[in-house]
């Protein structure tokens, strides 16, 4: 009966609800205290709670992870793309600002993206991972919704793609407002859009929608066109390089 109504998507659905409601009260209580942040505590306490059931009932992690979480867990996964494009709407409303600087802008991002695949290269050499590992970094610049197919079509792990996507989105969301400081972007509403749009992806737009309209449209923009160029550029970075 139990095993039922665990089975159940309600389960997946109100597990990530509730974890992410608590984090989100945390965050408020501490001002903002990075470790607070919600995405990173619903994952975390999510992770603790299925391993606990795991113990309690006698079954590996990832077959509760399968069995229990997973049907509700996929029903908000849809939702990562029709979400993703909604960051259409604060482009279109600052529009005027991208047809001023769209060379800088496309420029910008193609060489960040550029730089970001062979830094991702250097640092998983040093630390001498796999090759499915380093594929499945390759496109942790993309978007989850785009990051996660894009990884495992040039033989990533979607799995390691989409922890690497939650980790960059939680330390730019959780550290935003300082990265804006010591990077001097207070005054370059555009610089700090591309900026939190490209680390932080969509949750780093939702911080960028915060600082104001211009730097939301910037995000947008970001999410968009490293999303374009990470699914052409990726497959032909590592086949060049042999991954």
């Amino acid at each position: 009966m139990l095993k039922e109504l665990l089975s159940n998507p309600l389960f997946g659905i109100l597990l990530s609800l509730a974890v992410f409601e608590l984090g989100q009260y945390l965050f408020n209580k501490t001002n903002g205290f990075f470790l607070f942040q919600p995405l990173f505590v619903a994952m975390v306490l999510g992770i603790i709670i299925l391993v606990v059931m795991g113990k309690a009932m006698d079954m590996p992690t990832a077959t509760v992870y399968t069995n229990f979480y997973k049907p509700g867990g996929d029903l908000i996964f849809w939702f990562l793309t029709p979400a993703t494009i909604a960051f259409a709407v604060p482009l279109y409303k600052r529009n005027d600002v991208f047809k001023k600087n769209w060379l800088v802008i496309l420029l910008s991002l193609l060489i960040g993206t550029f730089i970001s695949l062979f830094l991702i290269l250097g640092v998983s050499k040093i630390f001498g991972l796999s090759k499915m590992s380093v594929d499945s970094m390759m496109s942790q610049s993309a978007t989850t919704a785009i990051a996660l197919p894009l990884s495992t079509a040039i033989g990533g792990n979607a799995a390691i793609t989409a922890m690497a996507c939650i980790v960059n989105a939680v330390i730019i969301y959780a550290l935003g407002k300082w990265l804006v400081k010591w990077f001097r972007l207070n005054d370059d509403p555009i610089g700090a859009g591309l900026g939190m749009g490209t680390a932080g992806h969509t949750v780093g737009s939702a911080f960028a929608l915060k600082l104001g309209s211009v730097q939301g449209a910037m995000a947008a923009v970001a999410v968009v066109v490293i999303g374009i160029v990470d699914n052409i550029a990726v497959p032909i970075f590592a086949n060049w390089m042999h991954l």
